[in-house]
């Protein structure tokens, strides 16, 4: 009874300690809970805003897109101007990572893949459909391979920026770091201050030398119809003066033959006007000969004459243009899957079917030490004037080699630096990377470049742009048919190279001139 008594008593005691222990066991498993929550809350990083900075913003220069935190910022030649979050292409049809550069605008662009999307303040930077453009943001990545910014921000970005502008797609979060290295360009002031001038002039000489040339060819096109005129008209000569001297003949004939004095002098009147016709067909025929003796040498002079000519035009025409090139900020691209160097600068001819035209009459052999070796992708630019000549950043968005070290086992060929180096502008680049060129980089863009190692869905869906015979800057004077190009195939697969990417790959568009 008693051990009964002593059961239920600690029956009791066990209730009256238990509810108080669930309770606080239940108030330190939530506290437990609300502190992980924060914990977790902090470690996550906060969805990116839009944001300004703080002064007076300059012309963009680059914008880098991070696929990782969806957000996109704006440089100038200071620092940051704009950021915005972004949402890119979700899985299976992800946004490129990559090099690209805006090669078209759009105010108001419906997409011709996706039933009529509308794309507000589009910015292209692929011919095959990947843009920047105004669009819904969800707040993760959710594209078709586009990069979607907050309409209002398109909208305010669009008139800021400019054909040609550097975007970045990297993986990952990258900005650009201040950045000096010997082997970037190092602009001559003298050489930079001269070029305005001597564009007009060689533009001035170029315009002459094509004039003459004109000129030169209507005479030589003259003088050789003359010369194939003159064999004609020296059988119709030598036809006449046989029929003449037939007609003399004959009248001669009739002349011993007559007997009477009345026919005497009709045959003496006929032969008098046969010997007429004769003598004016015989000096008609004479200075025909003479004729025949000089016209091939003048033709054969004037078709020399216009030969020098027309090289005198190409050659001025070729000096015209490097000097207007020389006004433009150059983009270099460095492929170690390739080994070569690609310049691409732009000419500002406007297609008819969209964008304008970059020269890329530059295309050498770059010797890259240890090529066996991963050198990464990097983006020099030159974002200002300095004492220096220029400041440079650089920009990292796949890992190899660091920048510096990327750039000590590049050699450019000392030609190539000669032509480009001493009038290198604000804005000019230099890309250094393991990656061939996109087939996606042509006549009507910058340079485009993939990164082999990450997904491209939204990309390799795409048709890429149709293999056509495209227009190359040939050198020619820039006015005379309003464009200054020649034509000639595109591009097959590379053959050399060993990225296996669905035949991405650029092949060169033209032989060089210099």
């Amino acid at each position: 009874m008693v051990n009964r008594f002593m059961a239920a008593q600690s029956t009791v005691e066990m209730r009256r300690w238990r509810e108080p222990a669930i309770v606080t066991l239940a108030a330190m498993a939530a506290l437990a809970a609300l502190t992980a929550d924060a914990a977790a809350r902090q470690a996550r990083p906060a969805p990116p805003t839009e944001a300004m900075a703080p002064r007076d913003a300059g012309e963009p220069i680059m914008a880098i897109v991070s696929i990782k935190t969806q957000q996109v910022t704006f440089y100038d030649a200071e620092g940051w101007i704009l950021r915005a979050p972004v949402s890119t292409g979700t899985k299976g049809r992800e946004t490129p990572a990559g090099i690209f550069a805006v090669i078209e605008k759009d105010k108001d662009h419906h997409s011709t893949l996706y039933d009529d999307a509308w794309m507000p303040n589009m910015q292209r930077i692929t011919w095959n459909g990947i843009a920047l453009h105004g669009g819904p943001l969800p707040g993760y990545a959710a594209s078709h391979g586009c990069v979607r910014m907050p309409y209002d921000f398109a909208e305010k970005l669009f008139d800021k920026t400019r054909i040609g502008m550097r975007v970045i797609i990297s993986p990952d979060d990258a900005a650009p770091v201040e950045f000096s290295h010997p082997a970037l360009f190092v602009p001559n002031a003298e050489a930079v201050a001269a070029a305005p001038a001597r564009a007009e002039t060689l533009a001035r000489e170029a315009g002459e030398a094509a004039k003459t040339a004109d000129e030169a060819k209507k005479a030589a096109a003259t003088a050789a119809r003359e010369t194939a005129s003159l064999a004609a008209s020296l059988r119709k000569l030598e036809s006449l003066k046989s029929r003449a001297d037939a007609e003399l003949a004959f009248a001669d004939k009739t002349l011993a033959a007559a007997k009477t004095d009345q026919a005497k002098a009709r045959a003496e009147e006929q032969r008098e006007k046969a010997a007429l016709k004769a003598a004016e067909a015989g000096t008609q025929l004479d200075a025909a000969k003479v004729d025949a003796k000089s016209k091939p040498a003048a033709a054969a002079a004037a078709k020399d004459a216009a030969k020098a000519a027309q090289t005198r035009k190409a050659d001025t025409a070729k000096a015209a243009s490097e000097a207007k090139l020389a006004l433009e900020p150059v983009s270099v691209y460095i492929s170690r899957a390739t080994q070569k160097l690609y310049v691409r600068r732009n000419t500002h001819k406007p297609w008819p079917d969209g964008g304008e035209v970059f020269d890329a009459t530059i295309e050498v052999p770059v010797t890259i030490r240890n090529p066996d070796k991963r050198i990464g992708t990097h983006v020099f630019t030159a974002m200002a004037r300095n004492d220096a000549g220029l400041r440079w950043t650089a920009v990292t968005i796949d890992n190899g080699d660091d920048a510096k070290n990327a750039l000590d086992r590049i050699t450019i060929p000392q030609d190539v630096l000669d032509r480009i180096a001493p009038t290198a502008l604000p804005r000019s680049s230099i890309i250094v990377s393991d990656e061939p060129l996109s087939r996606e980089t042509n006549y009507r863009t910058e340079f485009v470049a993939v990164l082999s190692n990450q997904p491209q869905g939204g990309f390799m869906m795409r048709r890429p742009t149709p293999t056509v015979d495209v227009p190359v800057a040939s050198g020619n004077d820039w006015g005379n048919n309003g464009f200054g190009f020649f034509f000639q195939p595109n591009w097959n697969s590379q053959s050399g190279n060993t990225r296996p990417r669905a035949g991405q790959y650029y092949q060169p568009m033209q032989p060089r001139w210099w």
